[in-house]
């Protein structure tokens, strides 16, 4: 099951004493594995899981201890006045009587049919459903935080692309702006490209706004306070014509149901119910337990010593108890009723459990599938669109096509530059999460 903590090894748990310690903020760019474990760090839904899984841990101890024979021990001390009884004698004296009380006594359950043994059975697998509900959870911050990093990979190439159409723009405006001067051109052309410039440095301006965003995500996934040095490290992201995915949907279904920690934590919420019907099932038999009890008194009218008195004092006695339950008014009835209701209730859990986990699988498949024809379609798209750009550019430099037609291909190649680079990385992530369920390593390199 490590294996799926998407190949990180900082996903193997986190340790009570980190809940003290302070919020985790990074200097300098981080790369994707630390962002994924600065997240799981500071994650409070995590934490809390955690100290569930503590808490049910001493659930466990106690119960496990009920198995135990209990023992204990006290004493007591008093002085009456006046008629009283006195406690060596029994009988009824008018004085002042000073005594000391010891005890001690012991209790063990020898049957109840099985209660005990299935309570600390079903504590042991509600202890690891938790750890199958903490990977789980821990599965899902690791997937957001991918998400969110290649959402701000891929904000950042949109800002390059914006740059180099400011810088395209910009270029061909100084070019213009000399052909104008010396008549060469009309002055229209110069007015059309500073325009176009204002719209590139909106689109610029709009562009960092997105990253910014996409940024102030992420370190909010991370849960750290976000500034404007908050940085990454940019993958090495490539494609080729194995980056798809071999196995079908079903196949993929198939792995992923044997392994996934949703499925695993699902399952043992029926195997607890289970256990709920024999602990429920078991208030109809008797029980039997053994009991001991040990006693003495000291008192002050006596003149034999302390010691003497507890010795000639000293009681001893042992019983063996029986309990048959004829009629709880119907609570064991009602119990068994409802431990049955639960256990179903955990198999409609399970079942929804599986059928979500193959509809998102299905969805994940379909999405990639589609994701991997719009991006070859782009490249088709890109490499004519850049052939086309470079002509008009020759044509513009020469005079042969005017600044509007000039635009107008400068546009659609940028435009399809940002289209394929979404393509990419919407392929890229989709992909990403088929080898989640199929159980692979997962980084962007």
């Amino acid at each position: 099951m490590r294996k799926f903590l998407l190949g990180f090894a900082l996903a193997a748990g986190i340790g009570f004493s980190t809940f003290a310690q302070e919020t985790v903020i990074p200097s300098g760019p981080i790369d994707l594995e630390t962002a994924v474990a600065i997240a799981l760090e500071n994650n409070l839904t995590l934490k809390r899981s955690e100290l569930n899984r503590l808490s049910n841990e001493a659930t466990l101890l106690q119960n496990q201890g009920a198995r135990y024979p209990s023992l204990t021990a006290g004493g007591s001390s008093s002085f009456n006045w006046g008629r009283s009884i006195n406690p060596a004698t029994n009988l009824f004296e008018t004085q002042r009587i000073g005594n000391i009380n010891l005890n001690a006594s012991s209790n063990a359950t020898l049957f109840n049919a099985g209660r005990l043994t299935n309570t600390i059975n079903q504590t042991k697998t509600i202890l690891e459903q938790n750890l199958y509900n903490i990977e789980s959870t821990r599965n899902t911050i690791t997937l957001n935080v991918i998400n969110f990093y290649v959402n701000v990979v891929f904000n950042q190439e949109q800002v390059k692309i914006a740059e180099n159409q400011l810088k395209t723009t910009q270029d061909q405006l100084d070019r213009t702006i000399k052909l104008v001067n010396a008549g060469s051109l009309p002055y229209s052309d110069q007015l059309d490209l500073q325009s176009q410039l204002a719209t590139n440095n909106v689109d610029l301006i709009n562009a960092k706004s997105t990253l910014n965003g996409s940024m102030l995500s992420l370190a909010q996934a991370l849960q750290i306070p976000f500034s404007p040095d908050f940085q990454i490290e940019k993958p090495e992201l490539s494609i080729d014509d194995t980056f798809m995915v071999s196995e079908s949907s079903a196949t993929i279904f198939q792995t992923a149901v044997e392994t996934m920690p949703e499925i695993k934590a699902a399952m043992l919420g029926v195997q607890s119910a289970n256990y709920g019907i024999k602990i429920a099932k078991a208030g109809y038999s008797p029980t039997v337990s053994i009991f001991g009890n040990l006693g003495s008194n000291y008192v002050d009218l006596y003149e034999l010593q302390f010691g003497d008195q507890i010795d000639r004092n000293f009681s001893q006695s042992a019983g063996l108890q029986l309990s048959i339950p004829i009629f709880s008014r119907m609570n064991n009835k009602a119990s068994v009723q409802r431990a049955t209701i639960q256990k179903r209730l955990a198999e409609v859990t399970e079942l929804e459990a599986r059928n979500q986990l193959r509809q998102d699988i299905e969805t994940a498949f379909t999405n990639a599938l589609a994701s991997e024809q719009s991006y070859q379609a782009s490249l088709t798209r890109i490499a004519s669109l850049e052939e086309s750009f470079r002509i008009s550019q020759q044509r513009f430099e020469l005079g042969a096509i005017n600044s509007v037609d000039f635009q107008v291909a400068q546009n659609n190649l940028f435009s399809a530059q940002s289209q394929l680079v979404y393509d990419k990385y919407t392929y890229i992530f989709r992909v990403k999460v088929l080898d989640f369920y199929l159980g692979n390593p997962i980084n962007l390199n």
